[in-house]
Order: C-alpha cells, then sequence, then structure tokens
C-alpha cells in the first residue's frame, strides 16, 4: 500500500457515513499511484515527469437509484461531502432494477498473491541513461536514419483498494516498467518512422533498452522505399503487434453494455461457431506477474480463468453485475474489462506464415479506428509489406484494408507461434484468407 496513506480506513469510513445517510448499499474505490517519465530526444533530455495520483470513487444505492461522486480530496471532511453530494444524487435519480452490488456470493472470498509488486528504487539519472541507450541503440542501426521521437524510460507503482458494504474489502498493489523508442528515416525524400517498446511488471524480466532500440531502427529502416499497390482481394497476414487489436474488437461486441443495448454484431451469438474451429481466445486473470493480472474486478467479483472462445465457439460474454441483470444473467468478474486475454498460438513461425500466403499484404501498422461494433464493417488505414511467392518483395503504405468481422473471424486461415505477452490483450500473427485490400 502507498505511505502515509490508510486506504482502508478510508474505506471504512466512506461505508460507514453512507450507511448514516441511509444508503441501502454503498462501494468505495481508491487508487493510489507515483512514477517517473524520462524523455530523450537525439541524445538530450526532452521531459523528465514525475506523478504522484490519487483517487476515489463513492457510489450509492437508496431504493434502486444510483449515485456517485468522485474525489482527489483525502480528508475527513473531503470524503464526508463525497458521501453527502453521492446520496443527493440518488435521491434525485431514477430507480433502475438493475442497480446495486454485485451478488454476495460472486465475490472474492481471498484474494491471492500474483507477484504484481516489484519496487526498485530508481534515481532520475538512471532512468535518463536508459531511455538515451534505447534511442541511441535505435539511431546506430542504419545511417538513414536521420531524425528521432525519442527514447523513453518509465516506472510507476500503483495500489488499488476496492470495499463495499457487502463487506467485501479488498486490496493489491503493482509496478509496471517500459522502454521504448521510435526513430525516423530518410531516403530519396520519402521519410518513415516507427518503433518497438517493452514493458514488465518486474524490472528484471523487462527486455534489454539496447534491443528494443536495435529493434525499433530495424523495423523503422526496413519500410523505407514503401509504395502504394493497386487495389486487390487477397490474403492479409496481420504481424503480431497488431493482431491483438482483433480481440479488442472481439471485448467490444461481447461487452454487455453493448449487448443489452443491442448494438452489436454478436448479439446472442453465444454458443455459436464465431470463429474458424481450432481457435481459442483464453484469459487468464491470475498469471503471476502479467500486465493484466488482478484477482477482483471492479466490483470484487473474483476473476477466474475461462475460454472466451474455445474451438471456435463463443462461449459466453464480458459482464459485470448491472448489464448481467439487464440480460437475465449473471456477472463474469468483467467491471473494468478483461485481464490477460490471449490468442492461443499455433506451431509455424512467421516465415511459415507468409509461405502459406503465397501473395498478399503483411500488416505491421493500423491506423484510425474504422469498425462499426454494430455491424462488425471493418475498414482501416495501414503499412507493411507486398509478399509475393511466400516472401517479402516491398514495403506498401497508403492502403486501407475491409471487410467484415464477423467473415474475418470464420476465415482465419493459420495462427502463428510468435505469441509475445507485452500487454493485456495479446495475439500470435493471424492470417485472413481474403480481404480488400485497397491502394491505387
Amino acid at each position: 500500500m502507498s505511505a502515509g496513506i490508510d486506504h482502508e480506513a478510508i474505506a471504512e469510513r466512506i461505508l460507514e457515513r453512507a450507511r448514516s445517510h441511509g444508503a441501502d448499499q454503498a462501494e468505495v474505490g481508491i487508487q493510489t499511484a507515483s512514477g517517473l517519465s524520462a524523455e530523450v530526444r537525439l541524445g538530450e533530455v526532452d521531459a523528465l515527469e514525475y506523478h504522484r495520483d490519487k483517487g476515489c470513487s463513492v457510489t450509492v444505492y437508496l431504493d434502486g437509484a444510483k449515485g456517485s461522486v468522485s474525489t482527489s480530496d483525502f480528508s475527513e471532511e473531503a470524503v464526508d461531502n463525497a458521501v453527502a453530494k453521492a446520496c443527493d444524487l440518488a435521491r434525485r435519480t431514477s430507480p433502475d432494477p438493475a442497480n446495486g452490488l454485485a451478488d454476495p456470493d460472486h465475490l472474492a472470498t481471498e484474494v491471492p498473491d500474483l507477484d504484481l509488486d516489484h519496487p526498485v528504487e530508481m534515481e532520475p539519472e538512471e532512468a535518463i541513461e536508459r531511455a538515451r541507450a534505447c534511442e541511441t541503440a535505435a539511431r546506430a542501426v542504419d545511417g538513414r536514419i536521420s531524425n528521432s521521437e525519442g527514447g523513453e524510460f518509465s516506472w510507476s507503482r500503483g495500489t488499488v483498494v476496492y470495499a463495499n458494504s457487502h463487506g467485501f474489502l479488498g486490496g493489491y498493489s503493482g509496478t509496471r516498467y517500459g522502454v521504448s523508442a521510435a526513430v525516423v528515416a530518410e531516403e530519396g525524400g520519402s521519410m518513415q518512422r516507427d518503433f518497438w517498446y517493452s514493458t514488465a511488471r518486474d524490472l528484471s524480466q523487462l527486455e534489454d533498452g539496447e534491443a528494443v532500440g536495435r529493434r525499433a531502427g530495424e523495423r523503422t529502416a526496413r519500410r523505407l522505399g514503401a509504395r502504394r499497390i493497386s487495389t486487390a482481394r487477397v490474403p492479409v497476414l496481420f504481424e503480431a503487434p497488431v493482431a491483438g487489436s482483433l480481440l479488442g474488437h472481439l471485448v467490444g461486441a461481447v461487452r454487455g453494455s453493448n449487448l443489452y443495448r443491442r448494438s452489436s454484431f454478436l448479439v446472442d451469438a453465444a454458443g455459436e461457431q464465431v470463429f474458424t474451429p481450432g481457435i481459442t481466445i483464453r484469459e487468464e486473470p491470475h498469471r503471476p506477474k502479467g500486465l493484466g493480472s488482478a484477482p477482483f474486478d471492479g466490483e470484487g467479483v473474483a476473476t477466474r480463468q475461462r475460454d472466451l472462445v474455445a474451438d471456435g465457439v463463443l462461449t459466453g460474454y464480458c459482464l459485470d453485475s448491472y448489464s448481467a441483470r439487464k440480460l437475465g444473467l449473471e456477472t463474469t468478474g468483467h467491471a473494468g474489462g478483461v485481464h490477460n486475454l490471449y490468442l492461443l498460438p499455433g506451431e509455424r513461425d512467421p516465415q511459415a506464415l507468409l509461405r502459406e500466403m503465397g501473395t498478399g499484404v503483411l500488416v505491421t501498422e493500423l491506423i484510425g479506428m474504422g469498425v462499426n461494433t454494430v455491424t462488425g464493417d471493418y475498414s482501416r488505414g495501414a503499412a507493411g509489406f507486398w509478399v509475393e511467392n511466400g516472401e517479402i518483395a516491398y514495403p506498401v503504405e497508403e492502403i486501407t484494408i475491409a471487410g467484415n468481422l464477423k467473415d474475418m473471424y470464420k476465415d482465419i486461415q493459420a495462427v502463428g507461434s510468435d505469441l509475445e505477452l507485452r500487454g493485456n490483450v495479446s495475439a500470435p500473427s493471424v492470417l485472413i484468407g481474403g480481404m480488400t485490400v485497397a491502394g491505387q
């Protein structure tokens, strides 16, 4: 827990004050965090920022009506005022039978240690040198790298505490470290940029900064000489760093709020074959040191491992208590989102996937957010490489890839072996059998 702040005492005071104001139910979430970020550009310190943040959210329920207030002031007077205002808002709000805390039998009964907290004392000078080493390595890769958007190193440590009037009180702390670089290469009047990064809970597991920089430089240099291509319908291979976005769109489509509003292309799709057979998408909330690991969700509901998609079949949805009640279902422990969701890898490496694709486009960057969750229509700007006879021929730019997620999910031809768990939602390379690639 953060030094100087008694999270549990604050939570207990808020719940007691809510009872005294006549609330039927109440809940409180407290978050505190501190950290440092060092940015270096062209070898010089560009920014050095230290942050210390705190916040408290109070929600009360009176006869089915809800009132919520947030504050960053943890004094007794401030939290008392927050509770009073939340109760006042609830009295002015229409009741909703779906409102209320998570049912007691869904709450976590224990909070396992997920090995998320690895604090390291670090002076600003060390963070600066780590950022500088990363950028220097990126700039040294190729003589055509002429400019830089910078190298960055950051660390942060935060604490989360949640309590409610059902008697639940739980909390945990976690650290996060990150290093990245983005550089610009130029040739023949044309410029290209790319980047790379690494992030980890434990500093000892962070990828070496110089290795991150070299990869950023290599990715940038290989994009020089990019061309536009003619419009065609061809296979598309999503490189692992961007393939995770396909899972992100799935999560949006199975989120409870979109389902009860019937604004999703996967309404009533539970139990149906949504993906190609053989595809499994797993969630592991209790993975040690996982970037998305959490012992309970934002309502205190126990998180559990499950396969959201098993052998291509959508097994269920991602629901909090409110959306579950609206749908006549039970919460799945997803108040606040998913936790360590990933597509299980296949056996073939990216080179084998290129050979299987034959001729098509390897996508390494996606631009814009042209995805319609209601219909599944998909259209995004992209850049990457044209592939012929299973080999990369040349880089391409200013293209748009288009299709419909319902068709794309069922047209997955192969999944790579190159899964890297560098975020909360991850995937290896994914080969789609056919999409419209719009160019010239």
